[in-house]
């Protein structure tokens, strides 16, 4: 699923130019020219991520940026300022800003500070998940983690090729261990007998994945 940008900036051109390299790192962008505006795009729509322009005619970034985190708390929010005005810039980011970037500045780096915030959002939620006290006992376990990350590697999996690929042969273990993942509803099986990962259980993997990318980075 893309993620969903929303682009705010009275400049006709920086905002077209926003929208367009955006676009290219395949991101559903909207934009809109004023605070107003992107006041009724967050109130119809769910946005992952707002740029949003310091200095606008009418309300400011720094003013419209607390009613934009009232609105939708979830979403980030990437001030975009002058050199002159990076004190403003600082203080939206203890008013809930999540990080600036300021003009003029290089393709590269707004692209990295997306990325970043984006990577920071997913880092925060899977934290929340696997804080989640089933998550957590079910991965409290390395012989359960094994067991998720042979599934997710082979897609689909019997039972006795689970307990020959991780050399096991108490097969009484393995299948109590197979039986609390499906209890946190992290693993099913079909009705050919195969093990595969639910939709809990991808997400776990997935999240595991960036905890690891994040401490490791």
């Amino acid at each position: 699923m893309k993620h969903k940008i929303l682009v705010v900036d009275d400049d006709k051109d920086m905002r077209d130019n926003l929208v367009e390299i955006l676009a290219e790192d395949d991101f559903e962008v909207t934009a809109v020219e004023d605070a107003e505006g992107a006041l009724e795009k967050v109130r119809a729509a769910s946005f992952d991520l707002v740029l949003l322009d310091l200095l606008m005619p009418g309300l400011s970034g720094i003013e419209v940026l607390p009613m934009i985190k009232r609105e939708s708390p979830a979403t980030l929010v990437i001030m975009v300022t002058a050199f002159s005005t990076i004190d403003n810039a600082v203080e939206a980011m203890r008013k809930g800003a999540d990080d600036y970037i300021t003009k003029p500045f290089k393709v590269n780096e707004l692209r990295m500070a997306v990325k970043k915030c984006l990577e920071q959002a997913k880092f925060r939620s899977c934290k929340m998940l696997l804080d989640m006290d089933d998550t957590f006992s079910s991965l409290a376990n390395s012989i359960r983690r094994e067991i998720l990350l042979l599934i997710d590697q082979e897609g689909k999996i019997r039972f006795m090729d689970i307990c020959r690929s991780l050399e096991i042969e108490d097969h009484t273990k393995v299948n109590f261990h197979l039986k609390v993942l499906k209890e946190a509803s992290l693993v099913q099986k079909d009705e050919r007998k195969f093990y595969t990962l639910s939709d809990g259980g991808r997400k776990v993997i997935d999240c595991l994945n960036t905890v690891v990318k994040g401490l490791t980075s």
